[in-house]
């Protein structure tokens, strides 16, 4: 298994937004976690990166204990991720923002301005980041001035840049047109093979891209795991219907 849940709670006052979640991921795995506004799903990604605490329970990484390793060592062992809103910079160009990523990875933060200018290695990757996401033609224009779904893109681009061994992807489709949504999830999974990510973990609510692109369904409700299985077996679900695909 390349990432373990152990026990894993959080919780905010009276809400159990993570409440005693146990989890497998192993190699190879595109996971989709779905579930209702509130679920837990992004408590349970911020988690797992190390943006939140837990209050209680474990979390192992290639059978190492990081529950209490910040965010910045998790990133470099080879955990990465996107958000829902994406985190761009409105003034820097595209490869400047994808720049800053590197230069976070590599620790040459403290030549932060030097290497974001003059550095061969932080600009041939991120050359290369650009060129997988097909934005090595935007790499000159703002940020701020991108299309929505270019923005999302950049932004997962910068969690690529990386090079993560695990991906976590919150909502990378949201806001994108629905003619744009599976452009955008081919071109991640066609970037995840091409560096070589071991797993997927992506928070999702559009059902048809969660139903046509993952190996295994985790749905959550109210903290917990409700289901568990293959797209299959998690359509057959009555529970899961009911509560989650808007069935009878």
């Amino acid at each position: 298994m390349i990432v373990e849940l152990y026990n894993l709670k959080k919780y905010f006052g009276d809400v159990h937004a993570v409440d005693d979640v146990s989890l497998k991921i192993g190699e190879g795995e595109q996971i989709s976690i779905i579930g209702p506004n509130g679920a837990g799903k992004t408590t349970l990604i911020n988690l797992i990166t190390g943006l939140l605490k837990p209050d209680g329970g474990k979390i192992v990484f290639e059978g190492r204990d990081i529950t209490n390793l910040p965010l910045s060592k998790r990133c470099k062992i080879g955990l990465a991720r996107s958000f829902q809103l994406p985190a761009i910079f409105p003034n820097l160009t595209a490869f400047e923002f994808i720049k800053v990523s590197i230069i976070s990875r590599l620790g040459k933060s403290k030549n932060f301005y030097s290497s974001l200018e003059h550095d061969d290695e932080v600009s041939k990757l991120a050359k290369e980041s650009l060129q997988l996401f097909g934005l090595y033609d935007k790499k000159d224009f703002l940020t701020q001035n991108l299309a929505h779904g270019e923005k999302k893109l950049l932004d997962v681009a910068s969690a690529f840049a990386l090079k993560p061994k695990v991906i976590l992807l919150d909502e990378p489709t949201s806001g994108v047109s629905t003619a744009e949504k599976r452009r955008v999830v081919e071109t991640i999974l066609s970037a995840s093979k091409e560096i070589g990510i071991k797993s997927i973990i992506l928070v999702e609510h559009d059902m048809d891209i969660v139903f046509s692109y993952s190996t295994r369904i985790i749905v959550m409700c109210e903290g917990k795991i409700l289901a568990d299985a293959s797209p299959p077996e998690v359509r057959a679900n009555k529970e899961v219907v009911s509560l989650v695909l808007g069935g009878g």
